[in-house]
Parts: C-alpha cells; structure tokens; sequence
C-alpha cells in the first residue's frame, strides 16, 4: 500500500484517509518549496500578439494583503516572456501523465505559488508531470482577456507534447488545469480543442494542442452575467475533453460558472464530474483549511484521475 498524494492506493483505487490530508496539510504548511527542474521559453521570437506589459516583471504582493492559509503568495505580474516552468516526479515515480497549470490572477497577476508551483509539487507526488504555465498579464484590457493566455497555453501543450517521449510522457495523457482566471483560460483552450489562436510560429507548432483532459477549479468568466448561461464563445461538443470542476457555493465567481460548463459537457455526451461546496469563497488553491471541506477538492481530483487511468504507471523494459 503506497501513499499517492490524498489517499492511500491499493489495487488501483483511491481510498480517502485523514491521515493523508494531514501529511498533505503538514508538507504544504512548512512552505517548502523547491526550484524547477527545467525552464523553457515558449516563444524564442516573440509571442504572436506582442508584449502585453512595458513594466519590469515582479511579484506586486504587500505586507498588508491577506495572508492564505496564514501564509503570504507570490502576486507575479507584468509578464511579458512566456515560460513553461517543469516539475518532474522521481524518474522512478513517473506515470507518464503531465498537467500544464495555468494559475488564477484576474488576467492582471499570477498566483504564481498558491496556484502554481504548489499545485506542481503536489501533483508530483501523484507521479505526475507539473508544468507551471506563466502566461502573458496583465491583459484586462485585451479583447478577449483570454486571447493572450489562451495562446501562451496551446503553445505550451504543443511544446510538453512534442518532446513526451524524452520526457517520458504518454502523448494522449496531456492536460490542464486551471484556477480562476487561469480556470477560464483552461476552459477557453478546451473549447478550442486544437484549434489554434494564433499563425503556426515554427515546427513546435506541428504538434497539436489538443487538451486530453481538464481541471477546473473556480473558474470565472463562462458565463453571462445577464443570463447566468454560458456566453456564446464558450460551446462544448463531443469532442471536448474530460473535465473536472471544483467550486463553493459562495464564492463571488459566481457557482454558475462550473455548473453550466458541466451541464454543457453532460448534454454533449462528455464524462465529466462537478463538485460543489457549501462554503469556501474564492482563491484557496490547495492549500488545506481543516473548516473547509472545499479545500479537500484534490481528494476527489486524485480520485477522478485514478478512476480514468491517468495515474496507471507506466510500463519500462
């Protein structure tokens, strides 16, 4: 019997278990934090909408914001060279499956620790692949704001996919997952399956950016705020991916915006799963608050991913 993450596997299932989530508590409340394995430049001639920021990148966080789980994050903004920052699991570890991680941030910072490298370690001990996604910000004045993050994670997708195999990745086991704005930008990538926003850039971009599955954790900016139904840029079909959604109730990214998603994906024939939550507001990534069962979403994200086989181990010689 192995600890994976928030549960104790045995013979291929995920069993909940408190003990896990105070080891989980415990690793994350330390604030351990290590630097990544490698760093990529998605774009070695410049991003194909251009610069989105003339300001020197820098984390904006204040001694007087609030703290998250008791502890400051890191606010990183004025992005303007995007960057895929990989995580890998112990070689011994890695099941071949790899998450592009796109942070929350309004589309003006990234939580760049909070939603990012935290969720790359941690996905790390699922023998996952980790890849923080920093994506161009501020773009809240873009029309769409998503285009430029939109573009920076099919890169992304495109780059992981088209070295799987030195990095020991299984092809059709790529995905994303997203946090808040970051939710919306992994949700936007996969309503385009594919289809890329932007002119092939160079041989990269022969690969596909297809999302083999998503997360997608309190997204905002699906649905109209007249209606409360999906805008009409946002259509899901059968050929979507799998996806998963975690949101509380009283959050002020309003509840809808996952529930409509899933509603879509259901009408389209696409196995996803919803999880909503009493309580819990907005902005908590994994980090664990014992009052909140919203926190315990990973619990039940590990478990979405067992039971579709992208935690299976990969097969070696």
């Amino acid at each position: 019997m192995t600890l994976l993450g928030f549960g104790f596997v045995s013979r291929g299932s995920v069993i909940r278990n408190c003990v896990a989530f105070a080891i989980w508590q415990g690793v994350v409340m330390t604030a351990f934090a290590r630097d990544p394995d490698l760093v990529l430049d998605l774009w070695p001639n410049g991003p194909p909408e251009g610069k989105t920021s003339a300001g020197a990148e820098q984390d904006f966080t204040k001694p007087t914001d609030n703290l998250i789980a008791g502890r400051r994050i890191i606010k990183l903004g004025n992005v303007s060279k995007p960057q895929a920052h990989l995580f890998f699991p112990p070689k011994e570890n890695r099941n071949g499956t790899a998450v592009v991680i796109c942070p929350g941030g309004g589309f003006n910072i990234l939580a760049w620790d909070l939603e990012g490298t935290e969720v790359a370690e941690w996905l790390n001990t699922l023998g996952v692949t980790g890849i923080v996604l920093k994506y161009r910000v501020p773009t809240r004045d873009h029309n769409p704001v998503w285009l430029a993050p939109v573009q920076d994670a099919q890169r992304a997708l495109s780059l992981v996919r088209s070295r799987a195999s030195e990095w020991e990745l299984v092809s059709d086991r790529i995905g994303l997952l997203g946090f808040s704005a970051g939710g919306q930008t992994a949700a936007m990538v996969s309503v385009k399956q594919g289809k890329r926003s932007y002119p092939d850039a160079d041989d990269i971009d022969a690969v596909s950016c297809r999302v083999d599955f998503a997360a997608i954790i309190y997204p905002g900016g699906l649905i109209d705020s007249a209606t409360g139904q999906l805008r009409e840029d946002v259509t899901f079909t059968k050929d979507s991916p799998p996806m998963f959604f975690a949101h509380a109730q009283d959050d002020n990214a309003l509840v809808e915006n996952s529930v409509q998603a899933f509603l879509a994906l259901k009408k389209a024939g696409v196995p996803s799963e919803l999880h909503v939550y009493d309580a819990g507001g907005h902005g908590y990534g994994l980090r664990p608050v014992p009052t909140l069962p919203v926190t315990t979403w990973p619990f039940r994200c590990a478990d979405w991913m067992q039971r579709r086989g992208l935690l299976t181990p990969l097969k070696r010689e």
